[in-house]
This record gives C-alpha cells, sequence and structure tokens, in this order.
C-alpha cells in the first residue's frame, strides 16, 4: 500500500515503516559515533518505543553495551492501517540489536497493569536475575488503576483561572489566540493518577519485593518544566501538579532504594517536538521559536543527544549525580540559559503570520513532527507501495 499522512486535528494518526527505519538507524548511528560509556548492562525501559525512552534504550545498548527490555503499549499492521509508531521502532531495533548480538526484548501490553508486571518480572528473572537501571517513561494519556479497576484521563489545563494566550498551527502558519479554561478538582486528581508517580512507584515497589534490583541501582524517570511563557499552562497547571507528584515520588523511592545503596532520580528534558505537542496551547509558537535560537546559538539537541548527555555527564560520570537544590537532574539546562530565553522572549511578543518564517523555524519544526511519525523522511520514496 501507499501511506501518506493523515493528519486530523493536528494529529498524525498513521505511520510510515521505512521513514521510521530510517530515524531509528540514524539514532544508532550517532550514538555509535560517540565515546563508548562505563554504564549499565541490565536496562528495563517502561516506555521505550518512542521519544526519550527510545532514545535511552539505543543509547544504554549502543553507548553502554547493554542489554535491555523494553514494556510498550503498541499495535501492529491490521488491514489497511498501519502499526502505530512505536511498534515500527520497536521491530526494527531489535533487529538490529540481533544483528549486533545484543539481547533486546519487549513486551507489548499496558504497564499500568499487574500482569504486564508480571510478565516482564518473569523475563528478568529468566534472562538476568536482577536489573541495574529502571527507566520510566510513560506518557500515556489514560491509566486503568489495578487495584480499583477505575480508569482515569489526565488533562492539559490551567489551575485555578483561564489561560490565554497566542498559539501558531504549524501546519499553516496560521496564529490565533485561545483559552483553556482550569481544571476542576477531579481533573486535577485523574492527571496526577495518570501521569504523576504512583505507578513509577509500583513498578520499584514489585521488582524490589521479587529481588530484581541490583545493588547500586539507580531508577530515573522523565519529566519536563519549561520556561516563564508556558508556566501557566504547563508547570503550574494540571501536568504540573503531577510533576510535582513525580518528584516527590523519587524522594520515596530513594529512601526505599537505600537498603541497596540505589538512587532514583527525575530528569528535567528539553522541549522536543512529541506527537502531542502541536494542540498544547502556546506550546508550537514556544517550541518554534526555540528551536531556532538554539540551533542558531548551536545548542539544539533531539533525544539522542540528551539521552547520550544525561548517560555520559550526568548518570554515569564520575562521582555524585549532580543535581539542583531539589535533587533534580537537569538536561535542560542549555534550553534555560539567560541568553537563550531571553531572545526567545523578544521574538515571542513580535512575531506574527508575516514574520513567522523568517523569525522561527516552523517549517522544519513541521518537518520533524512528520519525522517522527516516518514521513518526510529523506531517501524515502512516498509514492511506492510498501508492506506495512
Amino acid at each position: 500500500m501507499v501511506v501518506k499522512p493523515m493528519i486530523r486535528s493536528n494529529i498524525c494518526m498513521n505511520a510510515h515503516r521505512v521513514g521510521l527505519e530510517i530515524e531509528t538507524q540514524e539514532q544508532i548511528e550517532y550514538v555509535k559515533q560517540q565515546e563508548p560509556l562505563a554504564g549499565p548492562k541490565r536496562v528495563l525501559v517502561i516506555g521505550g518505543s518512542a521519544g526519550y525512552g527510545l532514545a535511552s534504550r539505543i543509547v544504554a545498548a549502543y553507548a553502554c553495551g547493554a542489554e535491555t527490555i523494553n514494556v510498550a503499549f503498541e499495535r501492529p499492521a491490521s488491514g489497511n492501517r498501519t502499526a502505530t509508531v512505536g511498534w515500527y521502532n520497536t521491530e526494527y531495533l531489535e533487529s538490529k540489536l540481533r544483528s549486533d548480538g545484543v539481547y533486546g526484548a519487549t513486551i507489548y501490553g499496558d504497564a499500568f497493569s499487574n500482569e504486564i508486571k508480571d510478565e516482564t518480572c518473569r523475563l528478568i528473572r529468566e534472562r538476568w536475575e536482577n536489573v541495574d537501571l529502571v527507566i520510566y517513561s510513560l506518557a500515556a494519556p489514560v491509566r486503568t488503576d489495578p487495584a480499583t479497576g477505575e480508569t482515569y484521563r489526565s488533562v492539559l489545563k490551567p489551575v485555578g483561572e483561564p489561560f490565554t494566550a497566542r498559539t501558531v498551527d504549524m501546519m499553516t502558519g496560521e496564529f490565533r489566540e485561545v483559552t483553556a479554561e482550569p481544571a476542576t478538582d477531579d481533573e486535577i486528581a485523574a492527571t496526577v493518577k495518570v501521569m504523576g508517580g504512583e505507578d513509577w512507584e509500583l513498578w520499584i515497589d514489585r521488582l524490589t519485593a521479587e529481588g530484581l534490583l541490583a545493588q547500586g541501582c539507580m531508577t530515573v524517570a522523565y519529566s519536563y518544566i519549561g520556561p516563564e511563557l508556558i508556566r501557566p499552562i504547563y508547570r503550574e497547571g494540571s501536568i504540573g501538579k503531577a510533576k510535582e507528584h513525580l518528584e516527590g515520588t523519587a524522594a520515596r523511592l530513594t529512601e526505599k532504594l537505600s537498603k541497596l545503596s540505589g538512587r532514583a532520580y527525575v530528569s528535567v528534558n528539553k522541549a522536543v517536538v512529541t506527537r502531542a505537542s502541536s494542540v498544547i496551547p502556546v506550546v508550537p509558537l514556544y517550541g518554534v521559536i526555540l528551536f531556532r535560537v538554539m540551533k542558531e546559538l548551536g545548542l539544539h539537541e533531539g533525544t539522542i543527544e540528551q539521552s547520550y548527555r544525561l548517560f555520559a555527564e550526568r548518570l554515569y560520570s564520575d562521582g555524585e549525580v549532580p543535581t539542583d537544590e531539589e535533587g533534580r537532574i537537569r538536561i535542560d539546562d542549555w534550553e534555560l540559559r539567560d541568553d537563550v530565553q531571553e531572545r526567545v522572549n523578544e521574538i515571542f511578543h513580535r512575531v506574527d503570520e508575516s514574520t513567522v518564517r523568517d523569525l522561527t523555524d516552523i517549517d522544519a519544526y513541521h518537518g520533524e513532527f512528520l519525522r517522527i511519525h516516518g514521513f518526510g523522511v529523506e531517501g524515502v520514496d512516498y509514492e511506492a507501495d510498501i508492506e506495512p
């Protein structure tokens, strides 16, 4: 079949297998060109099929020589429907790992469920006995509590007051003013249930109870803070409440892991193009400006560059893991540099439809959005029939 992007309300509904294989191979090649790292050898990645989770798995495998187990909720192609982005990424990566003689396995299913935790523990025990590093990189919008069976849905809304701001449609370049109404108390609580640290803690508690964590093991969950421009909708909004819970969970887990001389960290990462970022108020406009500024200053990074720097300069550098005063790892340090944010703010308040392509990186940002779905990748014939 010929596969073209199906975009509905700025969300891409399908994926191109060949394009995603090339994109994944480029991440592998980037890591192979870096210095090898003395890092972990047995890594569990919860949510390792795309974005930071996928990049972390590639760094673990190709920089550290680690064996990896991935847990991901993805689906294969069916009829005229393509597989999900994460399915293609994962299947290609594991084919490369096999050819390179490196063990890698994926358990497909709902990471929030007890059944998938059971299956993962069995595989770890059979293959490794224990784990050196657990990466928690889930970004699911919905979670069913395994204890109660109740399903929760997250929202991305401000707290307390409506939030109104300009944004840009990255597909068309059109500007508009949007207003997000404040989250209710129930919506905030549901967002914390989905995107907070509860499931992360359940995973670590389960692995600890099963005796599957190695001495000195670490666990890392990913987060984002962002600048003042998006603070009302992000860090001070419903998702910010979930991130605060995630950080509190890291402190509790560190205390629990002290018996193993282990630690839990939240890594605050840089803004990158994600499958959902185009529909968050203000974020697209901030993103297209940020990318332009960071490229001009030679500071731009994608998920693979960020993940390699996390392993090389934070988690497995000599001595203590460097953190901020809240105990968080900061890989967003270049994004939040004063010179970067001053320039972003200056452009943000004067850019409009007539100058958006001169002052921002909107076309490249849009291109990156397509590429994370396998489209717009150089060297791919998008008129050709492919087996999906």
